[in-house]
């Protein structure tokens, strides 16, 4: 897969995203972190540890998050997820300052929740 940190490069309409996937040690749980280019602001989504989540170990690749009740995964290094994902976001008005060089870190679960439901 080569590095996993590496910046790719998503469109949505006029506005171009660089997003990234890293793994937080110590529980963190795994981090899908976009930034809007042109001087924009960044968007973390993190997947932290819980009961019934899972994330990437020695087990799993990374980028992978799960739910242990429902047997749903997302990879987090697929495009059409991370556009689900800010999608999900932007419904629920996360990207509402983005625009500017604001910082944003919000729960990726319930966004996971509305994902893997439909």
């Amino acid at each position: 897969m080569g590095n996993p940190r590496r910046l790719r490069r998503l469109v949505v309409g006029a506005v171009t995203w660089r997003w990234s996937v890293h793994h937080r040690r110590g529980g963190g749980g795994e981090v899908l972190t976009l930034h809007r280019e042109a001087a924009g602001g960044t968007l973390r989504v993190v997947f932290r540890a819980g009961p019934g989540r899972l994330f990437s170990d020695a087990l799993w690749q990374t980028g992978a998050v799960g739910s242990s009740d429902t047997g749903a995964v997302l990879n987090l290094h697929q495009p059409g997820v991370v556009r689900g994902l800010l999608d999900a976001a932007a419904a629920r008005g996360a990207l509402a300052d983005l625009a500017t060089r604001a910082s944003r870190e919000i729960d990726g679960w319930p966004l996971f929740a509305e994902l893997t439901s439909r």
